[in-house]
C-alpha cells in the first residue's frame, strides 16, 4: 500500500503544486487548509508524514506540530516544515516543537521526494512494531502508546565519525555538556565502536579520504546491532546530491557546514527521541513474546512452547539420527499440599522445584510446565541410559533437601519420573509423550519418588 502524505497550506496553488508532485509518484495525498483541520485528519486517519506549512493565519505551523507531537495517537507520524522562512532560528523553533525536518520554498523535487521516501520507510517500521505491540495484551503498552516519549537519559552517549582532527574538534565542543560522545576516525574502528558502544546517535562527516562515508551507513545500516541507531551526515555546500543519495541509502538525516550548534542538538534530540520509542515498542513486542510462552508462576516455558519446541526437536533428531530424549517430573500427592498447607504452598513447591530443574539440566535442556504440578524436560542429543541417569539426579535433589516454605517452615517432597527415548522408526512426538506418561504412571504405581524408563 502506498503511503499516505497530508499537505498542509493555506495557500491553494501551494497545495496543489505538492499534491501534483507527490501523486506522479504514486502517493496518496490528503489535503488541508489550516492547522485545527490538519490536527483533525491526523487523528482519524491514516496519516504517514505531514507537509505542513509554516505561517498560517489563527494556527501556525510550530503549534500545529507541537499538538501533533504531544498527542499519543499522532506523535509517531514524520512532519516535514514547507516553508518561505530559512533562518537558523526558524529551523532550530520547528525541531524543538517535533519537526523531523525542513524544506524551502520552492521546493527541490529531488529533496522533496527523497525525505519523503526516508520519513515514511522509517514511519513504516514504526507502525509495524505498533501493530505488533497492540494487537498482544501487555499491560505495559497502552501506558507506552498514551505517554509521550521523553527521550533517553540526560546525556545520551553518541559517536562522531570524522577524519579531520578541526572539524572533529568543532563537533565535540558544540556537543559537550549534551551529550556523551566517543570519536572515531577510521570506518573499520568506527564499525566496531558502534556494535559495542550502545549508541544511541552515530554522526559521520564527509569529506574523508580514508574512507566512503555512505559505505559506513550502509554497513552500519546491515548490521543487526547497529541497524537501528539513527545516523545523521555532516556534509559541506555542494554535497547535496551526495546527502540525497546517503538519506536513500541509510542515514536518517543531516546537517550542512557551518555546522549551527542548536540546529545540529535538535537534529539529535529528535533522532533519539524516535530511537527511544521505537526501543521502547521493541522491548513490549519482546517482553509480551515471553510471555506467551513462559509460565507466570514457575519461569519456565509453557505447554504452548513445548508443543512447537518438540515437534522441531523430534524432527532434527529422526533427520540427523541423534538421539532424543523425553522426562515428565511429577510431584507427589500435591493435591494433599495444596489441600492441608494452601496453594501458597503448593505454589512454592512448583517454583523451587523449577529452579532445582534449571541447576541440574543442560542449556539446551528445554523445561516445561506442562500443566499443575507436571514438568516436561526435552533433553536433545540424549541416549535413554543417560537420560535414566539424569532422571535419578533429579529426583535425588528434589527428595534430599526439604523445601522451604514462608514462616520458617519446610517439607519433604518427593517427585515420580517417567521417560522416553525417539524411536528410529514410525514414531512420533505424540507417541514419545505418551510412553513417558505411561512410564510416569508406572512410577507412581510402583510406590513414588522413582524413575521409570521403558526400552525406547
Amino acid at each position: 500500500m502506498t503511503a499516505r502524505i497530508l499537505v498542509v497550506d493555506d495557500v491553494a496553488a501551494n497545495v496543489k503544486l505538492l499534491e501534483a508532485r507527490l501523486s506522479a509518484e504514486y502517493y496518496d495525498v490528503v489535503t488541508a487548509r489550516s492547522g485545527p483541520e490538519a490536527i483533525e485528519i491526523c487523528e482519524d486517519g491514516k496519516i504517514d508524514l505531514v507537509l505542513l506549512d509554516i505561517m498560517m493565519p489563527g494556527m501556525d505551523g510550530f503549534e500545529v506540530c507541537r499538538i501533533l507531537k504531544g498527542n499519543p495517537k499522532t506523535e509517531h507520524v514524520p512532519v516535514v516544515m514547507v516553508t518561505a522562512l530559512d533562518q537558523t532560528e526558524h529551523r532550530v523553533m520547528g525541531l524543538e516543537a517535533g519537526a523531523d525536518d525542513f524544506l524551502v520554498k520552492p521546493v527541490n523535487d529531488v529533496q522533496l521526494l527523497t525525505r519523503v521516501r526516508t520519513l515514511t520507510r522509517l514511519k513504516a517500521l514504526t507502525d509495524e512494531l505498533r501493530l505488533r505491540a497492540e494487537t498482544t495484551n501487555d499491560m505495559d503498552i497502552a501506558e507506552l502508546l498514551h505517554a509521550r516519549s521523553s527521550g533517553t537519559q540526560d546525556s545520551p552517549p553518541i559517536l562522531l565519525v570524522d577524519a579531520n582532527q578541526p572539524s572533529r574538534d568543532a563537533v565535540l565542543g558544540m556537543l559537550s555538556g549534551e551529550f556523551v560522545v566517543d570519536i572515531a576516525v577510521e570506518a573499520q574502528d568506527a564499525l566496531l565502536r558502534a556494535i559495542e558502544g550502545g549508541y544511541e546517535c552515530i554522526l559521520v562527516a564527509t569529506g574523508s579520504s580514508e574512507f566512503d562515508p555512505l559505505r559506513l551507513c550502509a554497513q552500519l545500516h546491515a548490521l543487526e546491532r547497529t541497524r537501528s541507531i539513527p545516523i545523521i551526515l555532516i556534509a559541506s555546500p555542494g554535497e547535496e546530491r551526495y546527502v540525497l543519495r546517503g538519506l536513500e541509502l541509510a542515514a536518517h538525516d543531516y546537517v550542512l557546514r557551518p555546522v549551527v550548534q542548536m540546529e545540529l542538538i535538535a537534529r539529535i534530540r529528535t533522532q533519539i527521541r524516535r530511537k527511544s520509542y521505537n526501543d521502547r515498542l521493541r522491548s513490549s513486542v519482546a517482553r509480551t513474546v515471553e510471555m506467551a510462552i513462559t509460565d507466570p508462576l514457575t519461569g519456565v516455558y509453557n505447554r504452548r512452547y513445548l508443543d512447537s519446541h518438540l515437534q522441531s526437536q523430534f524432527h532434527r533428531a529422526q533427520a540427523r539420527k541423534r538421539p532424543l530424549s523425553l522426562m515428565i517430573i511429577d510431584v507427589d500427592r500435591f493435591k494433599w499440599i495444596n489441600d492441608q498447607l494452601g496453594h501458597a504452598a503448593g505454589d512454592q513447591v512448583l517454583q523451587e522445584l523449577a529452579l532445582r530443574l534449571q541447576r541440574n539440566l543442560r542449556g539446551k535442556d528445554l523445561i516445561c510446565r506442562f500443566g499443575g504440578e507436571e514438568f516436561i524436560v526435552v533433553m536433545p542429543d540424549t541416549e535413554l541410559a543417560d537420560a535414566f541417569k539424569v532422571g535419578e539426579r533429579i529426583r535425588g535433589q528434589i527428595a534430599d533437601r526439604p523445601f522451604s516454605l514462608d514462616g520458617g517452615k519446610s517439607l519433604q517432597v518427593t517427585a515420580s519420573v517417567g521417560i522416553s527415548g525417539v524411536k528410529p522408526f514410525e514414531d512420533s512426538p505424540e507417541e514419545m509423550l505418551k510412553r513417558a506418561d505411561v512410564a510416569l504412571y508406572k512410577a507412581k504405581a510402583q510406590g513414588r519418588n522413582r524413575v521409570v524408563a521403558p526400552a525406547a
